[in-house]
């Protein structure tokens, strides 16, 4: 796909196909994510593929009520950053800009190859952490599930899109100022 197809039609997906994502595929988003750019470099974040169902399952359950959807995610991608091998200027820590940028080139390459991702911000760090035996210092700061969009929603999955409102999307004329604020 060229890049403005990409863009246009990554999507949130909450509902997958029951099958298995391809290795070659999921092999490809992981190195788009890996080439993202990073303050001074540093690349600091790591990701944790979780394709066990046992495990994916309590990370759902670390979700508590907001994404119920997830246990049922044929994978999930846990996107984790060290703050203490990033930069930190001007009172940001850049590794959320940076973990963020990765996600994102994950998420775009995901939908060129013809998979479905949902940025995932609702969930107890703490527990994520340990579920999936993350070190000490280093932050789980968002997760997607990765799979084959399936056709079917559910009425739970759209009415959560319909109340969290997020196919709308605000125009140029909100968003960009030219010269100054």
């Amino acid at each position: 796909m060229e890049l403005m197809e990409v863009i246009k039609t990554r999507h949130s997906v909450r509902a997958y196909e029951n099958r298995e994502v391809d290795d070659e595929k999921l092999e490809r988003i992981l190195e788009y994510a890996r080439l993202a750019p990073s303050a001074r470099n540093s690349q600091c974040w790591n990701f944790v593929v979780v394709k066990d169902k046992g495990t994916i399952e309590r990370l759902g359950e670390a979700c508590g009520l907001l994404n119920p959807w997830l246990k049922r995610a044929p994978l999930i991608i846990v996107g984790c950053a060290n703050p203490g091998t990033s930069v930190s200027r001007n009172g940001m820590d850049y590794y959320l800009v940076d973990l963020a940028i990765a996600m994102e080139h994950l998420v775009l390459a995901a939908t060129d190859q013809g998979l479905g991702t949902c940025w995932v911000a609702g969930f107890s760090e703490e527990k994520v952490k340990e579920v999936l035996g993350v070190p000490k210092g280093v932050k789980a700061v968002a997760m997607t599930p990765v799979g084959y969009p399936s056709e079917k929603e559910s009425v739970g999955t759209s009415l959560v899109k319909m109340l969290a409102r997020t196919s709308k999307r605000k125009s140029m004329q909100e968003l960009v100022h030219w010269e100054k604020w």
